[in-house]
């Protein structure tokens, strides 16, 4: 992920058929690892809990599969930060669409995961669902492409597919299970849409917004500001200048994701093409 090596080390079956339905798609070629997680499961006052360790840190214990996951993704996303501080990590969903990535951006709850999940259904590709880190120099979102989390089964014409794992938590909707394929490296991004959620709406509706509000929008979303010049807010202002910005108000899901397509395809020639990635 990011150019760095993650490794698990599990030691229970259950916790291991977790990992693979969740992060399958990123299994691949060995290298030093930069993080090493040990993964077992143990009785404590007659409960089964899993355990997840690593070097020097406390143990986490879940008492179930959603909490399991929950815990993990979190530890991993804050040590990715630590790893790849060049990053700018921004919590959004991320994806493309003939060569022009995007991302929604919005407070949990906005439904940036059922909207990203209804615009696979619509030919768009896919770069993560909820976290977007953006290289500031070359503008391209590095993909992260775990199962699609949902907090609840979406509506129709966009239902699960079989193998969606469901959680006390969440849904998971693993990488090989998605309607439409992967972004399989860093792509160029094009737009930023802070996403809002209107149920009273009959129809979807998109507005353009200034560069400075986009840049406190964007800067409220970012996860490892700290970690940047200005305390992240450079590289806010340095990404809404860039990309084009709007204000989504979704509505009909279908009507949404057709008023997206066309909102990308009038923003004219992505540019160049992404080339290898940088990793």
């Amino acid at each position: 992920m990011f150019g760095c090596h993650v490794s698990v080390h599990c030691k229970d079956l259950q916790a291991r058929s977790l990992l693979t339905l969740n992060y399958g798609h990123l299994i691949g070629r060995h290298g030093t690892p930069d993080l090493v997680y040990t993964i077992s499961g143990e009785r404590r006052g007659g409960s089964r809990v899993l355990c997840i360790s690593r070097a020097d840190q406390e143990v986490l214990t879940a008492l179930d599969a959603g909490e399991f996951l929950f815990l993990f993704e979190k530890d991993m996303t804050i040590e990715l930060q630590k790893l790849r501080s060049d990053l700018y990590f921004i919590h959004a969903a991320a994806l493309e669409l003939a060569g022009r990535a995007f991302m929604l951006a919005g407070a949990s709850g906005s439904g940036k995961s059922t909207t990203t999940w209804a615009l696979l259904h619509h030919g768009f590709r896919y770069l993560s669902d909820e976290l977007a880190p953006v290289d500031l120099q070359t503008l391209r979102i590095h993909p992260y492409p775990h199962a699609l989390c949902l907090k609840t089964s979406p509506p129709l014409p966009y239902g699960l597919p079989v193998r969606a794992l469901h959680t006390s938590r969440t849904i998971h909707v693993p990488v090989d299970a998605l309607p439409h394929e992967v972004c399989p490296r860093p792509s160029r991004l094009r737009a930023i849409f802070f996403q809002r959620y209107r149920p009273e709406a009959s129809t979807p509706a998109v507005r353009p917004v200034s560069s400075a509000e986009a840049a406190t929008r964007l800067y409220t979303n970012t996860l490892n500001a700290l970690a940047h010049a200005g305390d992240g807010l450079d590289g806010a202002i340095a990404l809404a200048h860039k990309a084009a910005c709007f204000e989504l108000f979704t509505a009909d899901l279908p009507a949404t994701c057709a008023l997206l397509k066309a909102t990308l395809e009038g923003l004219g020639d992505p540019g160049e093409p992404d080339g290898p990635a940088d990793e």
